[in-house]
């Protein structure tokens, strides 16, 4: 009876939104719906598939640079079985929550649902605090990492401005994303970005394969455990983008559809980061240790400025990504989540974009805080809390008799279940945030004593020098 419940709640409002979309006729509203209203299945899976890889694709080599091939290849394939599992049970506490609340009469239609308030209508207001800490607190770092990474990447097109500069010009830039409403409206922005990443992706296997192995190539790694830890983080970090799973799922028209979203397009992402990453690395190699940002060492064609300005555009729409969430928590704090005016809502979140600048500023780190951000934030965000949520919120015996969606047969049910959720805790609060915590904060210390703070140009090559010469 619950599952049928939910299927007429979700598929209630999937009506209602037709009838709106029936009501006008027009080419103008026909072209607007085409690349603004989504929310559809594979709206989703290219949100999803496009929100996941973004930047961190560029990073992916040094990570290997750390880890050693076989060990990066082995860590993405596990982090990204782990990240689809938890954003699994993430959906599970969606649909669970939203058929509770709307079993109440409650009315979403101009509100959109987060992480944080599944965990305070599901487990009360201490995990409703704690995932809003750690919630907001990565969404603004990841937001962050977006601007540092259109500095990094647009100087190796452009090195006249220094990247602290670029960083000036893309905060501005970025800021626009205050007038995208929702995540019904990254529609045609979504399906873009993943064929940006798909060319990227692409390019640095094909270049990396053309230009062969540079003179003298060593594959030292792994040597240290500070970078193997610091290495496998940033790992970590890659599939962890699913903070916004939540966002993403009520922008669909049938929630309850998203289940195996990530997986599938985790399963894409992994055709692009495993032959790219080891491409890069195998032509590398140690070279990559000092260049964080694998652009940096491709030689300069059309093809290489081709993918820099790609990547700058999808850095865009990532920020974009990761930033509306945070607005949608300011919206709600000063009250005016559910006003109609989309200016009065542009104006209102400007404030957000301020701090996002500045710290950009202040820790150029391209790199290093990938992996900083996710051993500290993402562990705890996007692995350890969904994964305790799931085994409270369905601790007594009636939550499991009336879940919503029962776990998968094949897992072994709720024993199995638990037992995969305990797995996750205990090896994410061990290797994530304990090793990797680490490691990457002796790498990020290290960075500040090596560049320090507010860096005018990190990792940049001498001006007078080309910075594409590697023999």
């Amino acid at each position: 009876m619950a599952s049928e419940k939910v299927e007429t709640v979700v598929a209630g409002n999937y009506l209602e939104m037709e009838r709106e979309e029936e009501d006008s006729k027009s080419a103008a509203s026909k072209l607007s719906s085409l690349i603004w209203h989504g929310g559809s299945v594979y709206d989703a899976w290219f949100s999803c598939a496009s929100n996941q890889v973004a930047q961190v694709l560029l990073t992916l080599p040094y990570s290997f640079s750390q880890l050693g091939m076989v060990s990066g290849i082995i860590f993405q394939l596990f982090y990204g079985l782990m990240g689809s599992w938890t954003a699994y049970l993430i959906s599970v506490l969606y649909v669970e929550y939203r058929t509770r609340k709307e079993r109440e009469k409650v009315d979403f239609r101009n509100h959109v649902i987060q992480w944080f308030e599944v965990l305070d209508g599901l487990l009360g207001k201490h995990w409703r605090n704690l995932g809003l800490f750690f919630n907001c607190t990565f969404l603004l770092f990841g937001s962050v990492i977006q601007l540092i990474a259109c500095a990094s990447n647009i100087y190796y097109i452009n090195d006249n401005l220094d990247k602290r500069t670029w960083t000036y010009i893309f905060g501005a830039c970025c800021a626009t994303t205050v007038f995208i409403p929702s995540f019904h409206n990254y529609r045609i922005w979504s399906f873009l970005g993943l064929l940006m990443t798909t060319y990227t992706a692409w390019y640095m296997t094909i270049a990396s394969l053309m230009h062969g192995q540079v003179e003298g190539v060593k594959h030292s790694g792994p040597t240290k455990l500070v970078l193997y830890f610091t290495g496998a983080t940033n790992i970590l970090y890659t599939f962890g983008g699913h903070a916004v799973t939540v966002e993403i799922m009520h922008a669909m028209w049938k929630p309850q559809k998203f289940k195996m979203i990530y997986l599938i397009a985790t399963l894409y992402v992994l055709t692009l980061t495993l032959p790219s990453a080891s491409a890069v690395y195998w032509a590398f190699g140690d070279l990559l240790l000092t260049h964080a940002n694998a652009l940096s060492l491709l030689p300069r064609t059309g093809f290489r400025d081709t993918a820099v300005i790609l990547m700058l555009i999808h850095q865009f729409i990532t920020f974009g990504f990761a930033c509306t969430p945070l607005y949608f928590v300011w919206e709600k704090f000063i009250g005016v989540h559910e006003t109609k005016s989309l200016f009065k809502r542009a104006l209102a979140r400007l404030p957000v974009v301020v701090p996002i600048w500045f710290l950009a500023i202040i820790f150029p780190f391209f790199g290093p805080i990938n992996s900083t951000v996710g051993s500290l934030l993402v562990s705890f965000t996007v692995y350890i809390i969904p994964a305790l949520a799931h085994m409270i919120t369905f601790a007594p015996a009636p939550a499991r008799e009336n879940a919503v969606e029962r776990p998968p047969s094949m897992l072994g049910g709720w024993v199995g279940l638990y037992s995969m959720n305990v797995f996750v805790v205990v090896w994410v609060l061990v290797a994530g945030f304990g090793l990797g915590g680490w490691a990457s904060m002796l790498n990020f210390i290290h960075q500040i004593n090596t560049f320090g703070l507010f860096a005018k140009c990190y990792q940049c090559p001498p001006h007078n020098k080309p910075s594409i010469k590697l023999n």
